[in-house]
């Protein structure tokens, strides 16, 4: 008898699965504590474009900070915001709070797919993965690794994202009943390390005979991707704005809207560039002004270049916000972007 397509890849994962912070090991009993379903949780909110090596320092001191997750219910959402910070996709960390609180009021962790995806936060992906790997329930879980893999493996050839309809379906049919989780986890690794998205490593690819990807000669080119539309250039203006309290030398900084970009994240004051092209705005304090450069930034929608201007003041700036200690400012939970605006100013000082 011809083994399927789950039996190969299953016995593939079990001998080469990736040892993960967040991860039971293939083919173990799923464990039974509560810590278990909210660490696959937090680790599939993490991952959510972004690498395995970016979020692996997250993992661990988001698990140490809030071991379970009704310490993370109660934990002040400064505090994970700030915590999060350098991990983009802010948005994700609003509603890690907003899930864990809905969470925690219901005593735990939902097991079902359907059950699921009522939580703040959880799509079709998030809310598989976690009946699947959390729950061993029977799932259909598709990332974009599983995208690749999925497309390769039946040739695959309508573009992307219409392709998607196509895929989800082939990935249906090769789900198994049992072990639905590590054979998610085990096509994510096969599409991280083998089936890559440049030089797919075909050779070493246990489905390689089933490929018909393969057979076409012409692999990397699945999926069908549509073609890049060019991002926008944004400018604007960001303001470093310090005095001498007395005692320590001390930066004006903003809390940003909790909706829309950045929302939530601590940063300094800028001239209004993300409600426009370009920034109109002023600085909220006058003084003398010193032309510091700027800082080049790519977000998912636009490419941005943040003039930075440093301001000495002893005035109290418009608006609400707080004086930090410039030598406590890596403490201060900065998203990237603002991140390298404090660099940059605090080397010009």
């Amino acid at each position: 008898m011809t083994a399927s397509i789950s039996d190969i890849l299953l016995h593939w994962y079990d001998r080469n699965a990736r040892i993960l912070p967040w991860r039971n090991p293939p083919g173990e009993p799923l464990p039974q504590d509560a810590a278990w379903p909210y660490s696959v949780w937090l680790s599939e909110v993490m991952l959510q474009q972004t690498t395995v090596a970016a979020v692996k320092p997250y993992f661990a001191k988001f698990t140490t900070k809030w071991p379970t997750v009704f310490d993370l219910a109660a934990a002040n959402e400064g505090d994970v915001m700030a915590a999060w910070a350098g991990l983009g996709y802010y948005s994700r960390a609003r509603n890690l709070v907003k899930c864990a609180a809905e969470v925690a009021a219901r005593g735990g962790f939902p097991e079902t797919e359907e059950e699921l995806r009522e939580l703040p936060g959880l799509g079709a992906y998030t809310a598989a993965a976690i009946a699947a790997i959390a729950f061993g329930q029977r799932a259909v879980v598709v990332d974009a690794n599983v995208e690749r893999v999925v497309a390769r493996l039946f040739a695959i050839e309508e573009p992307l994202p219409a392709a998607r309809k196509a895929i989800r379906v082939r990935a249906e049919e090769i789900t198994p009943q049992l072990r639905s989780g590590d054979f998610a986890q085990g096509l994510m690794d096969l599409g991280s390390q083998i089936c890559t998205g440049k030089s797919p490593r075909c050779l070493l690819c246990p489905l390689s005979e089933q490929c018909a990807g393969r057979r076409t000669g012409e692999p990397e080119r699945l999926p069908v991707k549509p073609p890049q539309k060019a991002k926008p250039e944004r400018r604007g203006t960001a303001y470093w704005i310090e005095r001498d309290s007395g005692v320590t030398r001390e930066v004006w900084l903003v809390t940003r809207p909790g909706q829309g970009m950045l929302g939530g994240m601590r940063a300094l004051p800028d001239d209004g560039w993300t409600a426009r092209m370009d920034g109109t705005g002023h600085p909220p304090v006058k003084g003398d002004a010193q032309d510091c450069g700027a800082v080049h930034h790519t977000f998912t929608h636009a490419h941005l270049t943040l003039k930075v201007v440093r301001i000495a003041s002893y005035d109290q700036p418009s608006g609400k916000g707080e004086w930090w200690p410039i030598e406590r400012i890596e403490e201060a939970g900065f998203p990237t972007l603002f991140a390298k605006v404090a660099r940059l100013a605090c080397n010009q000082s």
